[in-house]
């Protein structure tokens, strides 16, 4: 049987030996090591559940953002104007921004970092593009872990950015502390609001390009939208700002709205339901992964092709079928 600390992970791999000292120089800031474990993260390294269970301790202090919206509507620029005011003041920040898969390589494809070339440089924000690799949502399924260790290492705002596929990006609302939707003028986005479900998982509206025409009546269709929504008494209501992140106008008003809403969060005992959901829901899975592994074994061989005769022939049900190949 190998000796466990030689085992390693990924092909940028790790020994599970290096792993307590990799964690103490990612929390020291070091951005090398917090790129490794992420790295680590992407490559469903075999060394995850050590590095999980060093990582853990440490996590549980940043907050998580979301940043969501359709294709167009200035999501890059919008992360880049948050890590600016958020540096202001004086907070840590990473960003996720997880990107198109590249049908050759697998790989992230538009590479986000380029529109916030501005804080490259600065030791106090860490930028990593993730590929989707196909998975729905608008995020990559190892997000949840990549976030552990963005959280782990010390950060003070996590920022995530979905890719950017319309109707299916509300998987966001399920990873972050508080979900940023971004509209602009002229989109229809009026009516995609409606459409897309992004009324019951938005905590804050953002209009962007609110120098354009229309930018007043999408804020209005949007706060029409969001009175008609049912809300018990002392609910948080989602503001509804304007921007025009590339100039840097109104980020200022965003970063307070999402102070506000991280205090409402702490003080109502949302957050902590919060971040129990998506615990739960990265354990499941996380067990459906395991399963779905396992399944290779039993569903191989004549067996499964067997049981699946003998139902076409109605010699007996898919469910007894199913109860056998698994029993």
């Amino acid at each position: 049987m190998p000796d466990a600390s030689n085992i390693q992970g990924g092909r940028r791999g790790i020994t599970a030996a290096a792993v307590p000292a990799l964690v103490e120089k990612a929390r020291e800031g070091d951005p090398r090591s917090v790129g490794r474990l992420v790295s680590q993260v992407e490559d469903e390294s075999p060394l995850l559940p050590d590095l999980m269970r060093a990582l853990a301790p440490h996590a549980g202090h940043a907050r998580i953002v979301g940043l969501t919206g359709a294709p167009g509507v200035g999501k890059s620029t919008s992360t880049n104007a948050l890590i600016g005011e958020l540096r202001r003041r004086e907070h840590r920040v990473a960003v996720l921004a997880v990107d198109p898969s590249s049908p050759f390589s697998g790989g992230a494809l538009l590479g986000d970092r380029i529109r916030m070339g501005d804080h490259v440089l600065d030791p106090g924000v860490f930028i990593r593009s993730m590929a989707a690799r196909g998975h729905l949502g608008g995020l990559a399924w190892t997000t949840p872990q990549a976030l552990r260790v963005l959280d782990a290492a010390g950060f003070d705002y996590v920022l995530v950015e979905t890719v950017g596929v319309g109707q299916s990006e509300v998987e966001v609302a399920g990873q972050a502390d508080s979900t940023m939707v971004l509209l602009a003028p002229g989109m229809g986005d009026g009516i995609q609001a409606a459409k897309a479900g992004i009324l019951e998982i938005g905590d804050l509206y953002v209009v962007n390009k609110s120098d354009r025409d229309g930018a007043d009546k999408v804020r209005r269709d949007l706060r029409s939208m969001l009175g008609l929504a049912e809300r018990r008494e002392g609910a948080w209501r989602p503001p509804v700002l304007k921007t025009v992140a590339s100039k840097g106008e109104g980020v200022a008003d965003v970063v307070d709205a999402l102070e506000e809403h991280g205090t409402w969060l702490r003080e109502s005992g949302e957050l902590q339901r919060r971040r129990v959901r998506r615990a739960r829901n990265e354990i499941e899975t996380l067990a459906l992964t395991a399963l779905r592994r396992r399944w290779g074994t039993v569903g191989g061989g004549d067996r499964l092709d067997d049981l699946a005769a003998a139902v076409v022939a109605g010699e007996t049900d898919p469910y007894t079928a199913a109860d056998q190949l698994t029993g």
